[in-house]
């Protein structure tokens, strides 16, 4: 049997995705499985033990020059591609009208997805031959295995995250970060109404110090050099440094982490993933779907307005930066690391 995964980005959703598909490779050991992904989330997926395919695509910038001649020969090769090889069955883990046309692209016969009502472009539906019923109010990994469900998974255990991180990433990360630990900050979140304020982070950087005796290193991505550089300036004592790794880097960083805080995004995902102990900051996006899965972790949010459980605003006046106390997210740091 030939499954194809369609999960295209982001990177805390395509980690989210792995334990489905690694359960899907356990149980049934002779699956070949192809996955589709965006180029920018591809890293985390490529040699992964569970994956005999990866098929990379770049949907954000065909978006950009649909009309060029370059581009369509691009998405022909790609859509090509899907069916160079007989697909048995595609599951959309996306639920949007693209991923659902790539699942159709792909010439299955039998397309799996979530039901109408947890879909997040309904529309999508279309594509479908098969909806599984899932509770969508459920954590975002329970969501995703209902689906490989359908094939008679059962997915019963700890949840599974093979993601491979070469020698040399391993190897780099141990060169520079500090040898007697360290905790990562990363103060990136895409959306405005996930940020907290780059000052608080660079004072928690002085807390942590005091209170475990460790510096932090803010990690950051493309386009956040001067974000990193707030947090630094920030911090009196100059125990928050910046530092810049790529995503696989960040992986064998994490594994070896005292602690990581940050936002509901893709680096807190990959740092459970790696089983980093965690305090995530949580604004317009709600726990119960997308907290860090180990019950010891912690998380925190907003609890001055009504308005901001479960809102997903990318903006809002009244929640443009998280306004989350230093000295509450330094009592959730020193209980979380009680527990390890």
């Amino acid at each position: 049997m030939h499954v194809l995964i369609v999960k295209l980005s982001a990177i805390g959703d395509v980690v989210h995705t792995l334990p489905a598909v690694a359960a899907l490779r356990r149980e049934i050991p002779d699956v070949r499985i192809s996955w589709v992904v965006e180029r920018a989330a591809a890293a985390i997926l490529r040699d992964s033990p569970v994956i005999d395919r990866l098929i990379e695509i770049d949907t954000r910038s065909w978006r950009k020059s649909l009309l060029r001649l370059e581009t369509q020969k691009a998405l022909r090769s790609r859509l090509s591609s899907l069916r160079s090889e007989p697909v048995d069955v595609a599951i959309d883990f996306q639920g949007l009208i693209k991923s659902g046309f790539v699942a159709l692209a792909s010439g299955a016969p039998r397309r799996i997805g979530f039901s109408s009502e947890a879909l997040r472009e309904p529309a999508s539906r279309v594509f479908l031959t098969e909806q599984v019923p899932v509770d969508d109010r459920g954590h975002i990994i329970e969501k995703n295995i209902e689906l490989v469900r359908a094939l008679g998974v059962e997915a019963a255990g700890d949840y599974d995250f093979p993601i491979e991180v070469p020698d040399a990433a391993v190897d780099a990360m141990e060169a520079q970060a500090p040898a007697d630990g360290y905790a990562i900050l990363n103060p990136g979140g895409g959306w405005p109404t996930k940020l907290w304020p780059a000052a608080s982070f660079g004072r928690l950087a002085d807390s942590i110090r005091a209170s475990q005796g460790v510096v932090s290193l803010v990690t950051y991505g493309p386009g956040e050099d001067e974000l990193a550089g707030e947090v630094a300036a920030a911090s009196t004592t100059g125990n928050a440094i910046p530092f810049r790794c790529s995503l696989v880097e960040f992986v064998a960083l994490a594994r070896k982490a005292k602690v990581f805080v940050g936002g509901d995004t893709g680096p807190l995902h990959l740092a459970a993933a790696a089983g980093a102990p965690i305090v995530g900051l949580y604004g317009p996006t709600s726990p119960l779907r997308n907290r860090p899965f180990d019950p010891r972790d912690r998380t925190i949010g907003r609890s001055d307005i009504d308005c901001r459980t479960d809102c997903y605003r990318r903006s809002c006046d009244k929640c443009l930066r998280l306004q989350i106390p230093v000295e509450a997210v330094q009592r959730l740091v020193d209980a979380r690391l009680q527990t390890t």
